[in-house]
């Protein structure tokens, strides 16, 4: 296929964060390019948007549902090809399903959809359909990340004992946070969960996606520290895994002082494997027999798959953009086989790593209602 693959956008207007990050990072590669878009539901802000993107009037749209239907009506080529959804939590199933429905494939950002009723209506049209669906998981893109599933998945910490999630921000401690925090806490528009929404879905996708374990069962213990909000802003989650190792999920939101603290570590019986999202080009390898290893994004012994993931010489730091960069890359290798009628073997995320997030977050909010009984997913 000689032509970059054609992007359309519902979300991303004037002031929003993570639409900005996608269309940074879809770019990074030159392989695709945003041709249509919905940034806003105001008006004025649509066109704005649209117009410091330089998208030609015709190609900003007042609603998603006008947009699909009026793509689909174009020939290939001149229609969007995919769709990145990048909207509150509550609209990503009807804008996904719409999408199925007239033959785009999709990105969305997490969590995938409101509850796990939709994700498993989501997940059937996916099947139905066959077309490419990637689940917005940035963290699981990240060169070192890839580099310690490969190494859990090599044996080299032995059998899996224990397993610590630690997601720290302190971005929600005052009660009015800003324009995020509005939607982020209201459960019309969030779901039932906030914090756990927000950030325990990345914890509780990475945690499966590095080790290669599930979840079997979980305790939770949810919290709301600020007056007046109604949903979590801090939970604490023990796990017991399906090889029957343990673990922790530690999350706040409400964590004074903390940045994006986002840690990962998980211990077998030779070792322990230790990784920071604010420190994401080290992965630390710890043993009892040995001074500890910082291995280096870039370092010669980086599986060959990883090294596809570099885009910079070593000491040249890559991070967030780059991980998300890292998603897109592998949509266009799925976008690309799918259109030689070939599936991709990729580990991007994908619907059934949407429908495991919607059953973690409703069973974490079962849990705790429970005052932390044992939950099984």
């Amino acid at each position: 296929m000689k032509r970059r693959i054609r992007m359309g956008m519902v979300g991303g207007g004037p002031g929003a964060f993570i639409g900005g990050v996608h269309r940074v990072a879809a770019r990074f590669d030159g392989q695709i390019e945003l041709v249509c878009g919905v940034f806003s539901q105001d008006e004025a802000k649509n066109k704005s948007m649209a117009d410091e993107l330089f998208l030609p009037v015709e190609k900003c749209y007042p609603d998603y549902k006008t947009m699909i239907e009026k793509e689909s009506m174009l020939p290939e080529g001149e229609r969007m090809d995919f769709l990145s959804i990048t909207t509150p939590n509550n609209t990503h199933f009807d804008i996904a399903m719409a999408a199925l429905d007239h033959g785009f494939h999709v990105v969305c950002e997490k969590p995938m959809t409101l509850n796990s009723e939709q994700a498993k209506k989501l997940q059937a049209k996916v099947k139905e359909t066959g077309l490419v669906f990637v689940l917005m998981h940035n963290y699981s893109a990240y060169p070192m990340i890839r580099q310690m599933r490969k190494m859990i998945a090599s044996g080299v910490l032995g059998d899996l004992r224990k397993i610590v999630a630690s997601y720290d921000l302190g971005w929600l401690a005052a009660p009015n946070a800003g324009k995020q925090a509005v939607w982020r806490t209201n459960p019309k528009f969030s779901g039932i969960a906030a914090c756990v929404g927000d950030i325990g879905t990345h914890a509780e996708q990475l945690i499966e996606f590095t080790t290669g374990l599930k979840i079997a069962e979980l305790s939770a213990d949810l919290a709301t520290f600020v007056e007046g909000r109604t949903l979590d802003d801090d939970a604490t989650i023990m796990l017991r895994m399906n090889n029957g190792s343990k673990g922790v999920i530690e999350l706040s939101e409400v964590a004074c002082g903390e940045e994006n603290q986002f840690k990962l570590r998980v211990y077998g019986s030779l070792g322990c494997l230790e990784w920071s999202q604010q420190t994401p080009e080290n992965l630390c390898l710890k043993t009892n027999d040995a001074p500890m290893k910082v291995l280096r994004r870039g370092w010669a012994g980086m599986d060959d798959d990883v090294k596809g993931m570099v885009r910079l010489p070593a000491g040249h730091p890559e991070g967030f953009l780059e991980a998300f960069a890292n998603i897109y890359a592998d949509f266009t290798k799925a976008f690309l086989a799918y259109k030689e009628g070939k599936v991709y073997d990729g580990c991007y995320p994908t619907v059934e790593d949407g429908v495991r997030e919607m059953v973690f977050i409703e069973k974490v909010v079962e849990s705790s209602k429970k005052n932390g009984a044992w939950t099984k997913l």
